[in-house]
């Protein structure tokens, strides 16, 4: 990756200029079967659609509060860039009664209705599908975000020294994710081409950047695992195999 690079977005960015068809996250829901390869392209692109509605349809501004109610997921990857993106800090699993606007899963809902900015609610059924029937008060991103341009530039410049996320108790900004990033990818031993297998929630640095910034900042890709504690060893190591994982996290 460059050593430029100061912000997730500049990552992705950087992954894009090298080499846009390899995978990026591979995700497996273990509950229901589900699996989902995105490629830095189809990442990218998914990024600047809900980036443009952040920005465009949303209102949200560089400094913004975006609570973020969801769990270890590709479409949460996705949120997560799409903010940076912009400029927006994300506060991950943060007060929605606090927040500029709030993001959630289908499980938190009746919390998620605390916030009194832009409410977004995503199903996480397979194939990013929508809602059956749209929760009230909220916006489908199923139904929202297709309709988005596919490039996003974003109105102000996103400053790498201003806050980006807060997690755990730990509040970075985006030059600092980057460099805690890269790290971590050193730590683990990451590089171009590496795959690590990360079933860790998002709900920690340590799970986020295993599950997304690592491997990004890496120029490597993750598999990533929701509910792997349904997987058993047999499978896991079939898993191992076939997505040609060389790391694990933690």
């Amino acid at each position: 990756m460059n050593a430029t690079d100061r912000t997730p977005a500049d990552l992705l960015g950087s992954a894009l200029a090298a080499d846009p068809s390899r995978p990026l996250v591979t995700f497996y829901d273990d509950a229901t079967g589900e699996r989902v390869e995105l490629s830095v392209a189809t990442f990218a692109n998914w990024v600047a659609k809900t980036a443009n509605l952040l920005q465009d349809d949303l209102a949200a501004a560089p400094g913004d509060r975006c609570a973020l109610l969801l769990p270890a997921h590709w479409q949460t990857a996705v949120w997560l860039v799409a903010c940076s993106s912009v400029g927006v800090l994300v506060d991950f699993g943060g007060d929605p009664a606090s927040a500029d606007l709030v993001i959630s899963g289908p499980d938190t809902l009746e919390e998620a209705r605390e916030c009194s900015g832009e409410r977004v609610a995503l199903s996480l059924r397979p194939l990013g599908g929508r809602f059956p029937q749209l929760p009230e008060g909220f916006a489908d991103y199923a139904v929202e975000v297709p309709s988005q341009g596919d490039r996003f530039a974003p109105y102000s410049p996103v400053d790498p020294e201003t806050p980006a996320l807060a997690v755990g108790g730990l509040e970075l900004t985006s030059a600092e994710l980057v460099e805690r990033a890269r790290a971590d990818a050193a730590a683990r031993g990451l590089g171009p081409g590496s795959r690590i297998l990360s079933g860790l929630p998002y709900e920690s640095w340590e799970g986020l950047s295993y599950g997304l910034y690592a491997p990004l900042a890496a120029g490597g890709s993750v598999v990533l695992c929701r509910n792997l504690d349904r997987l058993d060893e047999k499978g896991l190591a079939e898993r191992t195999e076939s997505e040609r994982v060389t790391a694990t996290a933690p």
